[in-house]
């Protein structure tokens, strides 16, 4: 009697196990959605849609991109979180997700435990730029500058705790130089042109028009090596060793995602961002594509993890 007992149970654990295998592996049944923490016209949001349209084609089945801004991007983390772990609800991941870890004391979700990473969309170069009027033309000079200033030039940014903001604290940490921080709750440009801030990191698509026009001049890049957009731009590592800062995009899956069903989303997305038409239109969006396993994903998000925090500890930043 126990050993039929016995028998029934692992025939039907093995059923259970053997019926979730077929699962994933007939994915995707039913359309998936995307979830974008920013705003419908935002470079991501651009970003999304065009990797949702190019899974739909090649998986056979509709993907989509769900809005959810707010919260400091907290808000679409938590409806991945709370989304069941089967594959049909994806976030749209970033730098942001690494840096908020820290940022915020209360939240619901701990990132590293309950995102499983997917796949690694690309990094997002920003770009040190300043007001014209600035005397300082190279990194070198703008360090030698701020040094003999102290105190003295405004940092524009989006607000406590954005990217411009954290890419400049870690700017100041390592050049060893006192600027002052300027949030904003709307576009900073306007006073960059003028004068009243005299320096900001900032995305680069977003500035290419204003460079060419000379309203503002280009220093430096943020990420390890130059931009092919900016090529002629060098990176702040190249003057500030050891510098490096990327508002990457990744995509995230709730905990417990079935392995197969990670392992396809990321070869799929791997091999579209290998597309050359994909890369062509990256660049124009200020991604460059660098595919990662799930595996080396996790490794690279602890790690801009445990770095950012540093940042934000040492910086005192708080959210507005």
């Amino acid at each position: 009697m126990i050993r039929s007992r016995r028998r029934f149970l692992w025939l039907a654990t093995g059923g259970v196990a053997l019926s979730s295998r077929a699962w994933a592996e007939n994915y995707p049944a039913r359309p998936v959605r995307l979830i974008v923490p920013m705003a419908p016209g935002t470079s991501p949001d651009a970003i999304a849609r065009l990797f949702c349209q190019w899974l739909s084609q090649r998986l056979g089945q509709s993907f989509f991109v769900e809005n959810r801004p707010g919260a400091g991007l907290n808000l679409a983390t938590e409806v991945v979180v709370r989304a069941p772990a089967d594959g049909y609800t994806i976030l749209l991941s970033s730098l942001t997700n690494a840096v908020n870890a820290t940022l915020y004391d209360n939240l619901s979700f701990n990132f590293i435990r309950d995102i499983v990473p997917v796949a690694f969309i690309g990094d997002n170069a920003f770009v040190m730029v300043v007001t014209p009027s600035l005397p300082a033309k190279t990194v070198p000079e703008f360090i030698a500058y701020a040094r003999a200033n102290p105190g003295k030039i405004n940092m524009a940014s989006g607000g406590n705790g954005s990217a411009p903001h954290v890419f400049g604290e870690l700017f100041k940490e390592m050049a060893g130089v006192d600027l002052v921080h300027v949030p904003y709750r709307s576009s900073f440009y306007p006073d960059l042109f003028s004068g009243q801030v005299q320096v900001a990191f900032t995305a680069i698509a977003g500035s290419l028009a204003f460079l060419k026009d000379g309203k503002m001049h280009a220093l430096a890049v943020t990420t390890a090596n130059r931009s092919g957009v900016l090529p002629d731009v060098p990176a702040i590592g190249e003057f500030v060793p050891g510098y490096e800062a990327s508002a990457w995009l990744g995509m995230g899956a709730p905990k417990d995602t079935p392995a197969e069903i990670i392992a396809t989303l990321n070869r799929e997305i791997n091999a579209i961002a290998s597309e050359p038409e994909i890369k062509t239109r990256l660049a124009g969006l200020g991604i460059e594509p660098r595919p990662m396993t799930p595996a080396a994903l996790s490794r690279f998000i602890a790690s801009e993890t445990d770095k950012w925090a540093q940042v934000v500890r040492v910086a005192h930043i708080k959210v507005d």
